[in-house]
């Protein structure tokens, strides 16, 4: 059976990092998904490492993963090597902070593999993913800009372990993907998962968050095909801006621990 292991994404909690702590501890979390743009400097020496960690060992937390959005994907040519040197800094500090997982999204994955974009693409992805393997935590590109297909494509084209999914069901029906065709494409892939929700709005053409459980994704499938493949990592979940997200968080632990 599945060892449940749920995890927040933090900045789900509009509040200060320590009083976010406390409140998921509360909720009965097991772990934290930190956002290394807003909660946590990459650059954090010695002595800030150590003053987070106290303060995750103080509520009895765990980090699941490092989240560092860049502005910009890594097929786009401008300011790529400052881009790539902060994702390793986050690489960094994800394994210092007792996490292997960094989440991002990767970029545009182009429909021509002869091109050069898709070149400069798979180049530093194989480049980040030895990095990874190196200092011990790896990137994990998030979906939902792509089909599972797609994504697949590109993942096929990089050495074994350079990169990882973090599978976002929501995400893929807000931008009109199939999350189950998605989850059977990326199943070897995934090493984190966002709980995320959403339905899509045939009249506006496009998709809307809803809360976790109540739309279109398939939970249990996807637990039972993450099962399968043994997968021992976390359920982050991820609440957008909502009224209550505390009472929204712990509908969800509910909702996940009842599956």
């Amino acid at each position: 059976m599945l060892q449940l292991k749920i995890a927040l994404q933090l900045r789900s909690l509009p509040t200060s990092f320590r009083r976010a702590l406390d409140v998921a501890r509360q909720l009965n979390i097991d772990a934290v998904e930190i956002d290394a743009r807003g909660e946590v400097n990459p650059q954090l020496g010695e002595t800030g490492i150590r003053q987070v960690r106290k303060l995750l060992d103080d509520q009895g937390l765990r980090v699941a993963a490092v989240e560092f959005r860049t502005r910009r994907g890594y097929e786009v040519e401008e300011d790529l090597q400052p881009r790539v040197e902060a994702t390793r800094a986050a690489m960094r500090l994800a394994y210092e902070l007792g996490a292997r997982v960094v989440v991002n999204q990767v970029g545009r994955v182009p429909a021509d593999d002869k091109s050069p974009i898709w070149q400069r693409l798979t180049e530093v992805l194989a480049d980040l993913g030895a990095y990874g393997q190196k200092v011990g935590a790896m990137l994990c590109t998030e979906t939902g800009a792509e089909s599972g297909a797609d994504l697949r494509r590109l993942l096929e084209a990089l050495p074994k372990g350079a990169l990882g999914v973090t599978f976002d069901p929501g995400n893929l029906i807000v931008n009109g993907f199939s999350s189950q065709d998605a989850a059977q494409e990326l199943a070897g892939w995934i090493e984190h998962v966002h709980v995320n929700d959403a339905v899509r709005d045939l009249a506006r053409g496009r998709g809307m968050a809803v809360e976790i459980g109540r739309g279109a994704a398939d939970f249990p499938a996807l637990l039972g095909l993450l099962e399968e493949r043994q997968y021992r990592g976390y359920l982050s979940i991820e609440r957008g801006s909502v009224d209550n997200p505390a009472l929204e968080v712990s509908q969800a632990v509910q909702y996940l621990r009842n599956l």
